[in-house]
């Protein structure tokens, strides 16, 4: 296949750009919009593609942890976002933060979460987010790159390899967002109802406890 971006096939995201900063405005004024549950449906927005992850690989392993600092981390145990190397050699990343999901953004038939919104893409997250922190572990190299409202602010950094491959996506909500988290032990088990192939546990750090589902 042509290394140049433009020529790549594209099945979720486009690959020919990696901000899309019209996208993300519109995310950021429409924002009761696109995030409609407050800060749980960012989450569920996350969750969604680690369960596809586990859906196409017969099973995977999700941890939700609420931090101290009203920010949210979710890492799971798949193959880590898809990467590939363009003409000139370097490593580019599937744009899932800065680009919409086309599967999803827009899309009226669009599959709906566990809290019952239709589901619109990783994004959503990332402009909704004063920042977010997107840790990538593949095979073949592992790194980590930040956002802030969903533009990126640093170029891929490398991480050290520890034997694991998967995603953490770490980020916090916009401050009009995070006065309205409202999760509950019970969370878990009800999301596998809707993602039976992911087991999801719930670490809430802000009072010490750690709460588990699947």
């Amino acid at each position: 296949m042509d290394g140049t971006r433009a020529s790549w096939v594209d099945t979720t995201h486009d690959w020919a750009g990696t901000v899309d900063t019209d996208h993300l405005g519109r995310i950021r004024q429409e924002s009761a919009e696109f995030a409609p549950g407050g800060p749980e449906h960012l989450v569920l927005e996350v969750i969604a593609y680690a369960a596809d992850e586990a859906a196409s690989r017969g099973g995977g392993q999700c941890v939700v942890t609420l931090h101290t600092d009203g920010s949210v981390s979710v890492k799971d145990d798949g193959r880590g976002t898809d990467t590939r190397v363009d003409e000139h050699g370097r490593v580019t990343k599937k744009p899932v933060m800065a680009t919409k999901d086309l599967r999803f953004f827009d899309i009226p038939e669009a599959e709906r979460l566990p809290d019952g919104h239709p589901r619109r893409g990783m994004s959503v997250v990332a402009a909704l987010s004063e920042w977010l922190i997107h840790t990538n572990r593949r095979l073949n190299g592992s790194w980590s790159q930040r956002y802030e409202h969903g533009v990126p602010v640093t170029d891929l950094e490398p991480v050290g390899v520890d034997g694991t491959t998967g995603t953490c996506v770490s980020f916090l909500p916009d401050e009009t967002l995070r006065s309205r988290w409202s999760l509950t032990a019970g969370d878990p088990a009800r999301w596998s109802e809707c993602w039976p192939d992911l087991t999801v546990r719930l670490d809430d750090q802000r009072d010490g406890g750690d709460r588990s589902g699947r």
